[in-house]
């Protein structure tokens, strides 16, 4: 016990950011401000919504494929469809087309938001990544089986190939492309502390994530500088997709061992220790 709260104080009076908008890293917030650090929100992607067109086209290609499975990647996907699904007026034949399938959620909060629009969710994995839903459908021996997948365009191409070794037919839909933020003006806290070596950590929450953190800190400094300057702080990844992109860019990194904020949080604790 005396350990914990040792370990927990570690990050009292720190200073750490994340990849995230504010509305999207309040737990994070929570979880650092609880322990009397300073959390520092770093916007670093927008969604551009692929319009109204989305839901129809998710429609056609449900009525069209008639698929086994529907497979939610991220708690965004899950409100961007259903909320321009309201939009168009066409939310209930969205619902009713989804509760059909048999649905899986990457992880809790992906979970969270499906059951707040009325999808009952069968099956969550262990490890809230690609890898996780693998292993989900490897004991359901599902092969032969049709799956679908909305997603982002700038999703990688690793879960389709897994599931089709599986000996699942895959359908990916783009729902939203994304791009590095562009007001950049909620960053100028951390741009100051960051020159002066005064950030403790930073957790990195997705590939786009990493890529647009570049994008937008190259303004203040080339790359080969910001990557000196990330060794002088402690870098987290919240998994081994973000962690891979980190290790391109010759960025030292540790992985979080549960692949969410708090999971994140935790590892962070841990190499401040």
């Amino acid at each position: 016990f005396k350990n914990y709260w040792m370990e927990k104080k570690m990050s009292e009076g720190k200073t750490i950011a994340i990849t995230r908008s504010k509305d999207d890293s309040q737990e994070f917030i929570e979880l650092i401000t609880k322990e009397k650090g300073n959390a520092l929100s770093l916007p670093t992607i927008e969604l551009v919504s692929k319009g109204e067109k989305i839901v129809d086209e998710f429609l056609s290609a449900l009525a069209n494929e008639d698929p086994d499975y529907s497979v939610f990647m991220s708690s965004k996907a899950v409100t961007l469809l259903f909320e321009t699904a309201k939009k168009a007026g066409k939310f209930e034949e969205l619902r009713l087309a989804v509760a059909n399938t048999i649905v899986l959620a990457v992880g809790p909060k992906t979970k969270d938001v499906l059951e707040k629009e009325n999808i009952k969710v069968a099956h969550m994995p262990d490890r809230y990544s690609s890898v996780g839903i693998g292993e989900v459908f490897t004991k359901l021996n599902a092969v032969g089986k049709k799956v679908i997948i909305p997603r982002s365009g700038a999703s990688t191409p690793f879960l389709k190939e897994l599931l089709e070794k599986i000996g699942l037919h895959v359908t990916e839909l783009y729902l939203y492309d994304v791009c590095a933020f562009r007001d950049t003006s909620q960053w100028n806290e951390f741009r100051q502390l960051f020159s002066q070596n005064k950030i403790d950590g930073i957790i990195f929450t997705s590939v786009s994530s990493v890529q647009a953190f570049f994008e937008i800190m190259q303004k203040d400094h080339e790359q080969n500088k910001l990557v000196d300057m990330l060794h002088e702080t402690i870098v987290i990844s919240i998994g081994p997709f973000t962690a891979d992109e980190l290790k391109k860019l010759n960025v030292e990194n540790v992985i979080a061992d549960v692949h969410t904020v708090s999971g994140s949080f935790n590892a962070l604790v841990k190499a401040l220790h």
